[in-house]
Parts: C-alpha cells; sequence; structure tokens
C-alpha cells in the first residue's frame, strides 16, 4: 500500500482563503470585471472588424484586469507596486541630499559663533 502525503505550506501567513472555485475574492471580482469589459467588446469589434483584431482587443481590455487579480510581489498587490514606481519616479524630487545636525556638529557651530561674538566684543571694546 502506497503512503499518500499531502503539501503543507510552511507559512501560514501566504495561504489565502478561496472563496469560489479555488479562486480569493480579489481574483473572482477582477476576473468577474474582465469579462463583463471583454467579452462585450469582443462581440463589438467583432462586427466592424476581423475576428482575429476582435480577440486581440479583447485580450488588452482583460490582461489589466488579470494582472491586477494574479500579480503579488512580497506581500504587495500591483496597484500597491505601481502606486509606489509613481511616487518614486515622478512626484517625489529625483535628489534628496543627505543632511545630518548632530550633537557634535551643533557644539563646533556654537564655539565657532561665541569665537566671532568674542572677538566682535573685543574690536568693540578697543573703539571705544
Amino acid at each position: 500500500m502506497a503512503a499518500s502525503y499531502i503539501s503543507v505550506p510552511r507559512d501560514l501567513t501566504k495561504v489565502k482563503s478561496k472563496v469560489m472555485f479555488n479562486l480569493t475574492k480579489r481574483q473572482l471580482i477582477c476576473f468577474s470585471a474582465a469579462a463583463l469589459l471583454g467579452v462585450p467588446s469582443f462581440f463589438l469589434v467583432k462586427q466592424v472588424a476581423h475576428l482575429t483584431v476582435a480577440a486581440i482587443v479583447m485580450m488588452i481590455i482583460m490582461m489589466p484586469l488579470f494582472f491586477l487579480a494574479m500579480y503579488e510581489k512580497n506581500g504587495q498587490h500591483l496597484e500597491v507596486i505601481l502606486r509606489h514606481f509613481i511616487e518614486a519616479r515622478f512626484i517625489r524630487p529625483k535628489v534628496r541630499p543627505y543632511k545630518t545636525d548632530n550633537k557634535y556638529s551643533a557644539l563646533i557651530r556654537y564655539q565657532k559663533a561665541e569665537g566671532e561674538i568674542k572677538q566682535i566684543l573685543q574690536e568693540g571694546g578697543s573703539k571705544r
């Protein structure tokens, strides 16, 4: 008799609850939206263009929704990754200078300012 094994994932945080057809709620919503947009567009384009063109147009309409449903990297979905990319590439400034203000540099500035004050007071006292 052969033993049958069931694979159990080691990291249970990556396990997602399946709703229907072994798909998550997110995948069901995105696939349904893709079907609602893609299938009617196929039949509309098929009336005015060749069947191949209609199929390509349908795929172009449906693929972004498939990517939204399926793509995930480091626990982040596609829209989060795209938002971070757009912020880093277009919204935030390109050059971010590194500036520090530690206590040592503050003490150096204080000593320098104090020396300048003493020098000004000495020069002011000698003019009288």
